[in-house]
């Protein structure tokens, strides 16, 4: 596991991060294997224990502020605690910094209202309880939020809500939902919708199933479900936010939420880095050599290598610009780092099974569960091409606006 980048480092993150990483060497890397080997309702109890060591040691959410049970880190800080935390699979739900929940706490925390807070948002705080997003339906593109089958329709001192969503992470064994519903069918296409607090035991509420991904079936927070709304009554206060900003509002949630995925990528992408490594000087292929001593291993180390190191900045330079501007201001710099970062992931942990040859396929080692996790990286959030025609437009709007001389 690698230190603080000093570039981007302060007196607090020097502090903490030699405990995160002391955390994660003796008490998740030992028992990983066995972790991954068991089914998420199996594995609960010991990450239930790993749960409350974390908060008792004072590791706990170190994304909220200090006077709500955790650090006060800024996106800067934290994106380097996050890295660390990447290393093993369950490194965030430890440490409660798991999607989706982080950026529903997020989301919460800026937006809910007193009784929101007491019942939705601390619960989901310390840990007591998870959550989803219900965005993505199976009707629509998912990479075009403005356009949603789901309606909301007040009645009384109620919303009813009908519609289907699915891709809904982590909505098995959540206790609510953060739906988005079309409300305002009339208004401009980015203020129809808004969002709507519904707890999972609502009659009217149905976990469909669990959506098989890469031949998986996911369970719990890693699981992504198709969820419906059949007459779901719920009280007029669970609406999150005004009416109609739902399209904001989840922008708001997905910009820092595209940061912490691209964190979590680049301690995959090291963690693949290290295994490829140790495969590589470990393993005799039976001529006198062993898999170092192969130029194509040395080019697949070197190549990696440099795309982490540039990965890991690019990610350090949007947070910090995200600390000190805002999320509006970063919109280039998350869209190149989505697509960038994914990519760069993917290829480090394909070069690394490759390197690790059959045994790079089993569990054996995290990579095999990475790969088949992880290749949703260029899809979620926003697929990749979505992010390049954006950032292009953003670049070619501003060589328009200036009106360049022709070139010679």
């Amino acid at each position: 596991m690698r230190g603080v980048t000093e570039a981007f480092a302060t007196d607090r993150l020097r502090a903490v991060h030699p405990r995160y990483r002391a955390f994660l060497e003796a008490e998740l890397l030992p028992v990983e294997r066995m972790l991954l080997s068991l089914p998420f309702g199996e594995a609960l109890p010991l990450l239930e224990e790993l749960r409350a060591k974390a908060r008792a040691e004072g590791l706990w959410a170190p994304y909220l502020p200090a006077t709500e049970g955790g650090l006060g880190l800024g996106m800067t800080e934290f994106a380097q605690v996050s890295e660390l935390m990447a290393s093993t699979p369950y490194g965030h739900f430890v440490f409660n910094c798991q999607a989706p929940d982080i950026g529903n706490i997020e989301l919460l925390h800026r937006h809910a209202d007193a009784g929101q807070r007491d019942r939705f948002l601390r619960p989901l705080q310390e840990g007591r309880v998870r959550s989803c997003f219900g965005m993505t339906e199976p009707g629509h593109a998912g990479s075009n939020p403005i356009v949603m089958s789901t309606r909301a329709v007040p009645d009384g001192g109620e919303w009813v809500i009908d519609g289907t969503k699915w891709f809904t992470t982590g909505a098995d064994g959540a206790a609510f939902v953060i739906v988005m519903a079309v409300t305002e069918p009339e208004a401009a296409r980015h203020e129809r919708a808004s969002l709507l607090i519904v707890p999972t035991d609502t009659p009217g509420y149905t976990r469909v199933r669990n959506i098989p991904v890469m031949g998986e079936p996911g369970e719990g927070h890693v699981s992504h479900a198709e969820i419906r709304f059949d007459g779901c009554r719920i009280p007029a206060s669970h609406l999150l936010g005004p009416r109609g900003g739902g399209f904001r509002l989840a922008q708001e949630r997905l910009g820092p939420g595209r940061i912490h995925h691209c964190m979590r990528w680049v301690g995959i992408a090291e963690r693949a880095f290290d295994i490829m490594c140790r495969r590589a000087v470990m393993r005799d292929t039976g001529d006198g050599q062993r898999l170092f001593d192969k130029q194509s291993v040395q080019h697949a180390i070197a190549e990696s290598r440099a795309s982490i190191d540039a990965a890991r900045y690019m990610v350090l330079h949007a947070a910090d610009a995200l600390d000190r501007q805002g999320a509006p201001a970063v919109r280039q710099d998350i869209s190149a780092i989505k697509f960038f970062v994914a990519d760069v992931m993917l290829k480090v942990l394909d070069r690394a099974i490759q390197v690790c040859g059959a045994m790079g396929l089993t569990d054996e080692t995290p990579l095999a569960w990475w790969y088949r996790h992880e290749r949703g990286a260029r899809i979620y959030d926003g697929p990749d091409e979505v992010h390049k025609t954006s950032l292009a437009r953003a670049i070619l709007r501003g060589y328009a606006e200036r009106r360049t001389d022709p070139l010679p």
